[in-house]
């Protein structure tokens, strides 16, 4: 966010740029329509948050602190059936993880229900609602077209009176559910189909979390989200463009209702991430159906699974901060979002070797049983990490893609004659290897420079290939998890034919046997490395034990991205 505009003309030249909500509050701010900002986040607790929601919680909870302002979380839980507390759980987790500081300021929609009853009755009595008995489908048929407009509901006209008594009888249980509704009196002709006469209130006899059986008819988002905007105060209600459509009513029901100096809704646009499950009911379909492994599986892109997977709170706000605050709808490459996390961890993360696919090297002319300490570096980046010492020894153990018996030209690892640098430790000359009986290389084995300790040689020869390693003897083994697409990038996401996903087969690559320095198994959860040649890696939160970690790769150390 860019900071506040101070007063003077010096400060006003100097400042950035200000993004079209900025304009908007300072224009609020100087004419006196309010004289201080106030921002919320109210997200239904039917689902885990992803990645599009965490662009709202920045923009809300950031335009707060930007302004001195104060920032509400509030959860809308007007619809009990769908809502669960493992979902209200993960969403307290994700805003604060995100450094959306609301303090104290933790609501619910349920805290204001008798109020909105109150408030319907008097939209009632000024006969701005009426109750309804047209069933969902005469509702559909009667609401019209985007083309032709709707008709008139045939109780629209009922006395107040009698809905004030129906009303009534909907919230003291003796009607059955979708019997009645409450509707809004607007207009059945609007050429915005939201204002045509929609319903306020719904029955539903259901236990609610909070507010257990009090209530059998409950508000709908479109009426509930104003008033609980306007009881707390909320100056502006930052939300995406398919709320815009729906500003229209939002205005109504506060003005109708009579709320003095009313909250007023801004739009801007979504985040889209091309190639990636959003949709919560796709969510859903793939937690039950046991593709993956929870809503914070690493594979899909929930706040949590982010946060599971390795992502940090910096490197999503620098995300968002690249993509802007516009009106205008558009696309980004998940391999942006990957930018952003590397930046973040390229010069905060401990560079330390872990082997994948490990083949055993054998150093035949290093003394048998001896061993020595190798001094590494942290981060050659960032020296103020300081470093740490490797057990270096006669076997060691190297990714089985840096030998090949027959190479191609350019390959400068190792091969039978050629020499290559152990990365911090020693020349040495590649020998030869042994197999299996299928051919598979089981053991390389190499001649060592003495001479060359620390990775150079004291006569000035050179040599083109550097390779990491680490020791029989220093090691363990663990297990890595490598995350691709969940989805298929040629195929798209979703399929054409039948709204199903286009899965990825090959989302996910477990392998056991791993081999890490010993320094990595006291790695806690969450803790982030970067794997010399392998890429970045995180200590995954759910399935690593103490002395056990399991490791996912966040993000490969190559980037197709390009910052322009």
């Amino acid at each position: 966010m860019a900071e506040v505009v101070n007063s003077s003309e010096e400060s006003k030249e100097n400042a950035p740029s200000r993004n079209f909500i900025e304009a908007e509050i300072d224009k609020d701010l100087k004419e006196g329509v309010y004289d201080h900002v106030q921002t919320r986040f109210p997200p239904e607790p039917n689902g885990f948050l992803h990645i599009g929601h965490a662009k709202s919680i920045i923009i809300n909870s950031g335009i707060a602190k930007e302004y001195g302002g104060k920032f509400n979380m509030r959860f809308d839980d007007t619809n009990p059936t769908k809502e669960r507390s493992e979902f209200m759980d993960s969403i307290i987790a994700d805003v604060k993880w995100l450094g959306a500081d609301y303090e104290d300021r933790l609501f619910h929609a349920s805290d204001y229900f008798d109020q909105m009853y109150e408030y319907a009755v008097k939209l009632i009595k000024k006969g701005k609602a009426y109750v309804s008995e047209l069933t969902a489908e005469q509702m559909r048929e009667y609401r019209g077209t985007l083309t032709e407009p709707g008709k008139d509901d045939p109780n629209r006209d009922r006395s107040i009176e009698d809905n004030l008594r129906m009303f009534e009888e909907m919230k003291s249980g003796s009607v059955e559910d979708g019997a009645m509704t409450l509707r809004a009196k607007i207009d059945m002709s609007s050429p915005n189909i939201n204002m045509r006469d929609p319903i306020i209130y719904r029955v539903a006899h259901m236990t609610h979390a909070r507010t257990g059986d009090k209530w059998c008819i409950y508000p709908m988002y479109d009426y509930a989200h104003p008033i609980e905007d306007a009881i707390e105060g909320i100056t502006h209600s930052l939300c995406t463009l398919e709320f815009e459509d729906h500003r229209p009513l939002y205005d109504w029901v506060v003005r109708e209702c009579e709320f003095a100096n009313p909250p007023r809704q801004i739009e801007f646009a979504k985040m889209y991430l091309t190639n990636v499950v959003t949709g919560k009911r796709y969510i859903k379909k793939l937690v039950e159906d046991k593709v993956v492994d929870g809503w914070d599986d690493p594979r899909l892109v929930t706040i949590a699974a982010l946060r599971r997977r390795g992502y940090t709170p910096e490197s999503i706000r620098k995300f968002v901060e690249l993509l802007g605050v516009s009106k205008a709808n558009s696309s980004a490459e998940m391999a942006m979002l990957e930018y952003c996390i590397r930046e973040d961890l390229k010069p905060t993360a401990k560079r330390m070797m872990a082997v994948l696919h490990p083949v055993k090297l054998i150093i035949d002319n290093y003394p048998e049983g001896q061993t020595e300490k190798v001094t590494i570096e942290y981060n050659k980046e960032n020296p103020e990490m300081g470093s740490r010492e490797v057990t270096f020894g006669r076997e060691l153990y190297i990714e089985a893609e840096d030998f090949m018996e027959e190479p191609p030209k350019k390959y400068f690892r190792m091969f039978p004659g050629n020499e290559v640098r152990l990365m911090n430790a020693y020349y040495v000359k590649c020998t030869g290897c042994e197999k299996d009986a299928d051919g598979n290389v089981t053991v390389v084995h190499a001649e060592y420079d003495p001479t060359t300790r620390g990775g150079d040689s004291a006569d000035g020869r050179k040599v083109k290939g550097t390779i990491h390693w680490v020791s029989a003897a220093g090691s363990r083994d663990c297990e890595v998890r490598l995350y691709e697409n969940l989805t298929d990038e040629e195929k798209g996401v979703y399929n054409e034919e039948d709204g199903s996903l286009n899965l990825n087969p090959n989302s996910i690559t477990v392998i056991k046997n791993a081999k890490i320095e010993e320094e990595l198994v006291s790695a806690q959860k969450y803790d982030r490395f970067q794997f010399v040649r392998n890429g970045y890696f995180c200590v995954d939160s759910k399935d690593s034990k103490d002395g056990e970690p399991v490791f996912n790769r966040i993000v490969s150390l190559k980037s197709s991205f390009k910052l322009s």
